[in-house]
């Protein structure tokens, strides 16, 4: 890129006396300076793609964008402008030695150096600016990239023919395909019938990104897509309207003014259903029987069941987080079902005003008849507005006065409100076969179907709540108890056991109010013994004065330590034991979740013996469900995070034990991945069926039948790996000391102070060490110092103490687990930089521990890209591959502003003002936000 000298000082543009005045420009030399200015513009932003191979459309919109962001920082400064190309060009320069190194550049070169030094005589506010701009650039190309995703999934499907066998585009059609070749089409069917995918999306704080900031971006990125079908004057109005919002984006602060609330938080998931998932969840079933029932579709009754079914720990997660309280989840609650109602009745109204159809042409029947009749006995104000359609058109009737009881439902009017949603869904169903009996069926089948889709996914409570509860909050409350008395006859109460006693009633007063679905689970964090769900429980009961008032709850173990992986399944066979679990199993046909923590287990043992120990966990709860004849669903609280057991779900659920799926797929959707896979409806339906689809197939006999052999095939290499990485990642966190340093080369302590989640960094129950941290902090902060210790540390000297790269190979090349695994490392060093890690590393004064860091990873580096066949990171990955690329140097520039502002901190903080010491953690901060949107996965 050719560098722009600096603006001279003083510029300004003022006339002197006595200078010749230059005529004024006509329009046709407006108009030739203007496209010149643009031409000139463009060749410059080309210059940063030069040496990437990128899809002539991705690079197209990174391009634009690069000319517009540049546009706005000279209006903005133009020495901010200057600043960031300079740094820019030195950084892509240095990326370029960094790419072709063995190592990953671990060593500075003369650009980085220039880089270093040009950015070290910015000012803080000036660094923090260009920290903004930076920012700002990631969320435009995070756009770009999502754009191209889109029109890469429609080009896909333009390519299939409606005479093909299968549709290639739909991963679900696919798996059912494969599905009905392999086991035939009953059985395939029955397998269809228990298909179930369920997201939990969680409020865990690792969407970085402020609400005003997602606002912005969307209003972007529908510029983005109008852009290409544009020219002249049109055109011209949606590079303005661009230039607008990238000029607020830039003058925007990322981070948010205050933490939200937990109640706030739920508004989350209220957006992303209201732009996304309602409306695009039945579009996933129809387009499954667009391709199967073919010209019947829409005809005939579907054939894609509801399979979609959500749920959420937003305001019932109370596991270390003192701001979820009863009275939170009673609110949060209150909310979703509100909102649920209320979408409800704004879609059954619209669908029946829509259904004009005269009694002479589509008779109604018995059924509908009676349900009218009903109506008017249940209330004449009610259907007096419908009455004088009634005779003419009672289908519309019927279905605007259901509207108005979805309306009395959410006012709680008892006369005319719907007790439950399978009330609402009879009538839905009774309207259907009105009118299929009628001959309309392209109506019932029609919007009357997707409305029955939408409310058998939903239901009144949108998503089903799951409150958590660490297990020693649940010991110490029945300690407490039994020492005070249930009401504190014999001493006050702790305030930690009455709120857990009143976390119960909120839980039972939740089910009499919005019904069962919308909160019966209830998960043990660290679940050591059966004791500790005997003890929920208990505690269920003890808070109700009366039996009958006790809500019915399934107590989900949840195992997240290797010990207790280990142990995992003497913990379920004592479960078994208990009454209260018997009483349950009875009740639901045998059916049992238990859930797998893929976070602490690896910030525990260390990314390769966690997902080794996860896989064997699963492998033996599966067969010990056979055993007992249990129908088992598994839970896995996976994060966005390769050291949070991340990466993409369709191929994790494909590489999953036989037996361990079984057609139903449960996980944990949180922070920046909800946004990522939900934000928008084309890759929300991607994703959708990706997922889905995998869950289908995982049962097909030859995935089962691969899944099981390479697993024995390779037990003893993983047996080896296993014991190597674990001793080499148990050292480096023994070493003394470890703790202290780690809070110190990492923006650790920083990141508490992002107002990004009501969740605490630390469990309230003692943090004075590593073992209580959350490992959402852990993965974070080592992703924001570019070293992403997480995701890989011990997997390097794992492979150089096996020393069998052939066998490692082949397991890459046959065992799916392994294949999956080592794919998200090689991404996760993707993201790494030996430059940037070494200054981090450098805050801490320890050298053996920095050494033992850098080692680590450039090993790890040298095994995975031998294993892979690469001789860069992603080199295989046409697209990700190099799109990372270009990001680097953008992400270099912020870790550079990052460290310098932590080495000012940690260096000189007993010399700053409280003014430089706020400038620096803003510095900081603003560093972390602009980081996490160029990584993309920050935990």
């Amino acid at each position: 890129m050719e560098r722009l000298p600096a603006p001279r000082a003083g510029g300004g543009g003022r006339i002197l006396h006595g200078e010749p005045k230059e005529a004024p420009l006509t329009e046709r030399d407006t108009i030739a300076k203007r496209d010149d200015q643009r031409a000139a513009a463009e060749a410059e932003a080309a210059k940063t793609f030069a040496n990437v191979k990128l899809p002539e459309s991705l690079r197209d919109n990174l391009e634009l964008f690069l000319r517009l962001l540049r546009e706005v920082l000279s209006e903005y400064s133009p020495e901010l402008r200057s600043t960031f190309d300079e740094v820019l060009a030195d950084l892509i320069a240095a990326d370029e030695v960094g790419v072709v190194s063995a190592t990953g550049a671990s060593t500075e070169d003369e650009n980085f150096q220039a880089a270093y030094e040009l950015m070290r005589g910015l000012t803080v506010e000036q660094q923090t600016m260009l920290t903004r701009a930076l920012t700002a650039y990631f969320h435009l190309a995070n756009l770009s990239e999502e754009n191209f995703r889109v029109q890469t999934l429609h080009e896909r499907e333009r390519e299939v023919s409606l005479d093909s066998e299968t549709d290639e585009s739909n991963a679900l059609a696919m798996a059912y395909h494969q599905l009905v070749d392999e086991a035939g089409e009953q059985h395939a069917n029955e397998l269809l019938a228990r298909l179930e995918f369920h997201p939990v999306f969680t409020a865990h704080p690792t969407e970085a990104r402020r609400k005003a900031v997602e606002g912005k971006i969307r209003r972007i990125a529908c510029l983005l897509e109008q852009h290409p079908h544009l020219g002249g004057s049109d055109l011209a109005e949606n590079e303005r309207h661009m230039l607008q919002e990238i000029d607020a984006l830039l003058r925007t602060s990322s981070i948010a003014l205050k933490k939200p609330t937990p109640v706030e938080e739920a508004d989350t998931i209220i957006d992303i259903f209201d732009n996304t998932l309602f409306d695009m969840v039945p579009q996933v079933y129809r387009r499954f029987d667009d391709w199967v029932l073919g010209d019947n579709a829409g005809k005939v009754q579907p054939f894609c069941p509801a399979f979609f079914h959500p749920g959420s720990w937003i305001g019932s997660d109370r596991d270390g987080n003192p701001n979820v309280t009863a009275k939170v989840s009673r609110a949060v609650a209150a909310k979703f079902f509100t909102h649920m109602v209320a979408t409800l009745e704004d879609k059954c109204r619209r669908v029946g005003r829509n259904l004009t159809l005269d009694v002479d042409h589509t008779k109604p029947s018995a059924e509908l008849v009676n349900l009218w009749n009903h109506q008017v006995e249940m209330s004449e104000k009610l259907t007096a507005r419908a009455e004088l359609i009634s005779e003419s058109e009672l289908h519309r009737a019927v279905m605007l006065v259901m509207a108005d009881r979805l309306k009395a439902t959410i006012v709680r009017n008892s006369d005319t409100m719907y007790r439950c949603c399978d009330e609402f869904l009879s009538d839905l169903r009774i309207v259907q076969r009105s009118l299929v009996a009628g001959g309309a069926t392209r109506a019932a089948y029609g919007p009357v179907q997707t409305l029955i889709w939408q409310t058998e996914t939903f239901g009144f409570h949108m998503v089903e709540m799951e409150f958590r509860q660490h297990s020693l909050v649940h010991s110490r409350a029945l300690a407490d108890i039994k020492k005070h008395g249930r009401n504190g006859e014999r001493g006050a109460l702790d305030p930690m056991t009455r709120e857990v006693l009143d976390t119960f009633r909120a839980l039972g007063s939740i089910q009499k109010r919005y019904g069962a679905k919308m909160a019966r689970r209830y998960i043990i964090s660290f679940t050591k013994s059966a004791q500790n769900v005997a003890d929920v429980y208990e505690l269920n009961r003890i808070a109700f004065a009366h039996a009958e008032d006790v809500p019915t709850i399934d107590v989900i173990p949840l195992f997240e330590q290797l010990e207790d992986l280990e142990n995992c399944v003497d913990v379920l066979d004592d479960m078994l034991k208990l009454p209260d679990v018997q009483a349950r199993l009875a009740a639901t046909n045998r059916r049992m979740e238990v859930m797998l923590g893929y976070s602490d287990s690896s910030k525990d043992a260390g990314p390769t013996t966690a997902t080794l120990a996860l896989h064997s966990a699963q492998e033996r709860i599966a067969q010990w469900a056979r055993r007992n004849h249990i129908d088992l669903v598994l839970m896995h609280g996976r994060g966005g995070a390769v050291g949070r057991g991340g990466g993409p779900a369709n191929r994790a659920v494909l590489a999953q034990p036989a037996g361990s799926v079984n057609c139903f797929f449960k996980l944990t959707e949180q922070g920046e991945v909800i946004f990522a896979r939900y934000g928008n409806p084309v890759l929300a339906q991607r994703h959708l069926e990706s997922v889905a689809g995998a869950t289908l197939l995982q049962s097909a006999p030859s995935v089962e039948k691969t899944n099981t052999e390479m697993t024995k095939k390779y037990a003893d290499m993983a047996a080896k790996l296993y014991d190597a990485s674990h001793d080499h990642f148990v050292e480096l966190l023994n070493t003394p000391d470890f703790t202290p340093w780690f809070s110190t080369v990492t923006p650790l302590v920083e990141i508490g102070l992002l107002p990004i989640g009501s969740r605490p960094a630390k469990r309230g129950l003692g943090a004075k060490s590593l073992d209580d941290l959350r490992t959402i902090p852990w993965v974070f902060s080592w992703s924001q110092a570019r070293i992403n210790l997480a995701a890989w540390y011990g997997l390097g000297t794992a492979c150089e103490k096996l020393g069998n790269l052939d066998l490692l190979r082949a397991a890459y090349k046959e065992w799916p687990l392994f294949t999956t695994f080592i794919d998200n490392i090689e991404m996760s060093i993707a993201k790494t930089d030996g430059r940037i890690a070494r200054h981090y590393l450098a805050l801490g004064d320890r050298d053996d521990l920095a050494e033992m860091v850098m080692d680590e990873m450039a090993l790890t580096r040298k095994w995975t890209l031998a294993i892979v066949g690469d001789e860069w990171p992603l080199q295989h990955r046409r697209v990700l591959g190099q799109a990372i690329r270009v990001r680097n140097p953008y992400v270099d520039a912020l870790s550079i502003s990052q460290v310098r502002a932590l080495t000012a901190l940690r260096e000189h903080e007993a010399e700053l003002t409280a003014k430089e010491r706020d400038a620096y953690i803003k510095l900081i901060l603003s560093a972390v936000a602009g980081v996490s949107a160029g990584l993309q996965n920050t935990g």
